[in-house]
């Protein structure tokens, strides 16, 4: 299969990008893939809002930069962040042109809320379905353009670059090129190649290196662990955000339900076991600390007190607009038996952000030639130590827009290459037993949970690394032998990516923003990312 335009991933950041290409050149084709249904992204499950300035008398763009850089702990670009923020506004208008419906007031103003480290409230929002309602949206949009071609079920497997024509590829080899993918098709079974003149990595995060992350299924770090294998550029992987509020439900493992930031900027309040509004103790701006400070106080006081949760309290909370606002979350809470106008809400810190990623430049590109990457498989240098929050929606759709317009400068200089060898599957045969990738699966998240978490040290790092060396070994010998299968393949992926963050931490001597060494409890004078 050819293509002009590849995006792989159908969250906010692949189809903004495939809009954007699809409009600007009809006669193009352009073609989006996704391993799983079109609307199981990270964008679906984002709850809170997208940050912007809308209301420029009440805010300013010096303000939101500003608690952008604070919230980044020094590691910002301050000049990608002054770009993002005043052109995001730009590409939210888009967002609205193309049926995205945001809250208003009566008035017809947009009803903005407050989360943790903004100064001002400049969250827009659709109740507490934010990420879901825009991803309704694009889906829509991309429905009236008939270049445009959604493949669901369709499993990238690598990238195809000149390794695969039979060359030696390193990472100081000169302009690697990326001819497109192969891919597993999970309906027919058999692996494919599609070709493309220009490739776009959209593919999410990585939460599901962890047993408890608000990530669903699909988040398994795949656009990092293959860019990674092409010998592109990955920066900053130790930063990883845990959410402080997600919901505590005793033996649930895997995805979490994520408990929005904006609970806590309409009024709810962390307390421990004991009752006590705890967050005053480490920060002056208690409960809307940014998301770092407040998972780490979450995370030591239940250290302190020999518990899995705390509580959020939303009992003095207005109930009639706590459910208007927060109707998902109501329901939730009551179906497991928690009346919020009455109880508190058990939670617990889970994995929900990589700020790192495949590092790109102001334009989405990274450091293989015609390979693009947005979202939050990007490093961007927006988000720094630690993302603020509601940022992540603006970057993925300021950088998608940006990569349009890179893209459309060489899109008629580049031609297909028609050389590229069909995937060789010699001598690999169905797997025996898949409970050598099951248990592999949750050793993995284990021993990242344990010794690669909120809190870490040297030893708890190198521990980490052993392990993953192990389990590196044991799945690149059964890869070499059996027969590919998604399971197989998100395995491999995630153990490059907890990899990526391992080693990223080992060479950070210092505490700073998402990562905390007990080892080295300060931060270091000398600001600079990990490059890998």
């Amino acid at each position: 299969m050819k293509t002009d335009f590849l995006i792989i991933g159908s969250g906010i950041a692949g189809l903004t990008y495939a809009l954007k290409v699809a409009a600007d050149c009809p006669d193009k084709t352009v073609t989006v893939i996704t391993k799983s249904q079109s609307d199981e992204t990270n964008t679906k499950y984002a709850q809170g809002g997208i940050a912007g300035v809308m209301d420029v008398n009440q805010d300013s763009f010096s303000k939101h930069i500003e608690d952008t850089l604070i919230a980044g702990d020094g590691l910002c670009n301050p000049h990608i962040v002054e770009m993002v923020v005043k052109e995001g506004v730009d590409r939210i208008q888009e967002m609205i042109d193309w049926g995205a419906q945001f809250d208003r007031l009566p008035d017809g103003d947009f009803k903005l809320g407050k989360e943790g480290g903004h100064s001002e409230s400049r969250i827009l929002h659709h109740k507490d379905v934010t990420g879901s309602e825009m991803e309704r949206a694009l889906l829509e949009a991309i429905q009236q353009y008939s270049n445009i071609q959604l493949i669901n079920h369709c499993f990238v497997l690598d990238l195809i670059t000149q390794h695969h024509l039979g060359y030696l590829v390193t990472k100081s080899t000169p302009d690697i090129e990326c001819y497109g993918v192969y891919v597993l098709n999970l309906e027919s079974k058999k692996i494919e190649k599609i070709v493309a003149k220009i490739t776009m990595l959209a593919t999410g995060g990585n939460g599901q290196v962890y047993r408890t992350t608000t990530n669903p299924s699909i988040a398994t770090g795949d656009g990092v662990a293959m860019a990674y294998r092409a010998k592109g550029r990955i920066e900053n992987m130790e930063f990883i955000q845990f959410h402080p509020t997600a919901l505590y439900e005793p033996g649930v493992r895997g995805q979490s339900f994520l408990i929005t930031e904006a609970v806590r900027g309409d009024g709810g309040i962390l307390r421990n076991q004991q009752g006590e509004a705890f967050m005053e103790r480490y920060d002056s701006r208690k409960d809307l600390a940014p998301r770092d400070i407040v998972a780490r106080a979450i995370d030591n006081e239940m250290k302190i007190n020999g518990t899995e949760y705390v509580y959020l309290d939303c009992t003095q909370m207005d109930p009639s607009r706590f459910k208007d606002h927060f109707p998902n979350i109501y329901a939730k809470c009551l179906s497991i038996g928690i009346e919020v106008a009455k109880d508190m809400i058990p939670i617990a810190p889970a994995a929900h952000y990589s700020c790192g990623g495949v590092k790109t430049d102001e334009w989405g590109r990274t450091s293989i030639k015609n390979l693009f990457a947005s979202g939050e498989c990007a490093s961007t240098t927006l988000h720094g130590a630690n993302r603020l929050a509601s940022n992540s929606l603006l970057e993925a759709m300021v950088f998608s827009h940006r990569s349009y317009l890179a893209s459309m400068k060489v899109i008629n200089t580049i031609s297909w290459n028609e050389q590229i060898p069909d995937w060789n599957a010699a001598g690999t045969t169905a797997p025996k037993e898949m409970i050598l990738i099951t248990q592999s699966v949750k050793e993995l998240k284990l021993l990242m949970s344990d010794y690669v978490g909120i809190v870490r040290n040297n030893e708890r790092l190198q521990r980490a690394n052993r392990r993953l060396d192990l389990l590196h070994a044991e799945t690149e010998a059964l890869y070499q032998k059996t027969e590919v299968s998604p399971q197989l393949c998100e395995l491999r992926n995630m153990i490059t990516t907890a990899f990526l963050i391992v080693k990223s931490a080992e060479l950070r001597k210092e505490s700073r923003g998402l990562h905390f060494n007990t080892d080295f409890p300060n931060r270091s004078e000398l600001l600079q990312n990990t490059i890998l």
